[in-house]
């Protein structure tokens, strides 16, 4: 699996997910299940939907 995740990427997704999730508790709903998406992402640093249209926020070294 290569990275696909820039690093502003990953920050946005990780704190985006937080904050959903976050939200999800609060309120007591399900849909803050959600937020597990964008945090899993930026952690494990993969889009899955990044490779079909062959795109990447990695900087290249």
């Amino acid at each position: 699996m290569k990275c696909n995740v820039g690093a502003t990427d990953r920050l946005v997704r990780i704190i985006a997910g937080l904050v959903i999730l976050l939200l999800g508790l609060v309120y007591k709903n399900w849909w803050g299940l959600v937020g597990l998406i964008p945090l899993l992402t930026g952690i494990f640093r993969f889009c899955p939907l990044y490779v079909p249209f062959k795109m990447s926020t990695e900087i290249k070294k």
